[in-house]
């Protein structure tokens, strides 16, 4: 921290203080400008990868636990599509769900795997449609945790969407 006392009658002046606080609140946001600057430069290299992966294991540790039987996505899964048999849709569900985390870390694969996980992105709105009732304690502003659930998806689309813009003949050839 900076202080700049020029004499003792000074000291106490609240101008003075004034002074010292813009001086370090300038020098801090310096320090944090370039602190942040260069870890922006750092990350940007890695960022894209980052999400690869992140989008990889959640979809392939969902996807995972419906193969096995133990989602707790299961029932859910059960109501929206009720004219598939539970035993059969929801390990097949799964097993795409791991092709799909799969898919997104084999970079020639990134272009079909956004398009997929779009896709299923798309349908796993279709419970806050067809079974508000579980999704929402109030229609449309409270959403119950089955509702977060769901909704927390557009985060995975968008992530998806970033990838997509980077992934791209630039990318592909680094």
């Amino acid at each position: 921290m900076v202080c700049f006392i020029f004499n003792e009658s000074q000291a106490n002046s609240s101008y003075l203080l004034e002074i010292n606080f813009i001086i370090n609140k300038f020098l801090m946001t310096q320090h944090f400008n370039s602190f942040y600057s260069s870890f922006s430069e750092k990350i940007e290299r890695h960022s894209i990868i980052i999400m690869r992966i992140a989008l990889a294991i959640v979809y392939i540790w969902f996807g995972a636990l419906k193969i096995i039987g133990i989602s707790p996505a299961g029932d859910l899964v059960e109501e929206t599509v009720f004219w598939f048999k539970p035993e059969i849709f929801i390990p097949v569900l799964g097993f795409c769900e791991v092709l799909i985390g799969l898919g997104i870390l084999i970079k020639r694969l990134v272009p079909l795997t956004i398009v997929l996980l779009l896709l299923h992105m798309i349908a796993t709105i279709f419970p806050l449609f067809i079974l508000t009732e579980a999704c929402f304690d109030a229609f449309p502003y409270r959403p119950t945790l089955v509702g977060q659930y769901i909704i927390k998806n557009l985060v995975l689309v968008a992530g998806a969407l970033v990838i997509a813009g980077k992934h791209n003949s630039n990318y592909c050839s680094q």
